[in-house]
């Protein structure tokens, strides 16, 4: 099947188990049960099955899954020997945290530049990325066709039109504001306090010893 076919939800939980397979792999571990997969990404085992379905056959009844052959799939599947360099708007504190972390630790995701409006912060780097100005976004974005959005809300749109107009393809919207792109454009919107109050509401409300 090919990858624009697999549904949405597999897809957003291949990462997932990419991660949890190449620790396995790091531990040494040979194969691993969809039950094992299971318990360690929080997803039910009928679940896993379907989703590994979609791309024939991964495992072996009464066997499991070989770690290593995983471990390959999805380093193919989820393109990770090819770099995705990746431009982060908005060197807050949020931003910064980002920039320190980034993402090549874990992922095959690289930030590769940062903008913003604050002069201090402009000719500097943070955590070895170097801080641009947000005038001068179209001419130091090159050939990054993935954005981060960590500014103020009230700008959030005005950037993602520039964004838009310069031709990126992607947007992780991490501020309030529900922006609008054109259907061409892949937009994930995260807001950190929404989830935060969805956590609190779950705790009080289903609590996990109920289940």
């Amino acid at each position: 099947m090919e990858k624009n076919k697999i549904p949405q939800a597999t897809a957003k939980r291949l990462p997932l188990y990419y991660r949890f397979i190449n620790n396995l792999n790091h531990q040494g571990k040979k194969r691993v049960s969809s039950k094992e997969l299971s318990e360690a990404v929080k997803v039910d085992s009928a679940t896993i099955r379907r989703d590994f379905s979609y791309f024939g056959a991964l495992g072996r009844k009464g066997y499991g899954y070989d770690v290593e052959y995983l471990l390959r799939f999805f380093r193919k599947t989820l393109d990770q020997d090819e770099v995705t360099e990746v431009t982060l708007i908005g060197v807050g504190n949020l931003g910064t945290a980002f920039l320190h972390y980034n993402f090549m630790k874990n992922n095959n995701t690289k930030i590769v530049a940062a903008f913003d409006a604050n002069q201090d912060k402009v000719g500097t780097e943070v955590g070895g990325v170097p801080v641009f100005h947000i005038d001068d976004l179209e001419k130091k974005m090159k050939g990054v066709h993935v954005a981060i959005l960590t500014v103020p809300a009230n700008e959030a749109q005005n950037i993602t039109n520039r964004l838009v107009d310069f031709g990126v393809s992607g947007i992780l919207n991490f501020t309030p504001a529900r922006i609008t792109v054109p259907e061409k454009i892949r937009i994930h919107h995260i807001d950190l306090a929404v989830e935060l109050q969805a956590l609190v509401y779950f705790l009080k409300h289903y609590p996990l010893d109920q289940e």
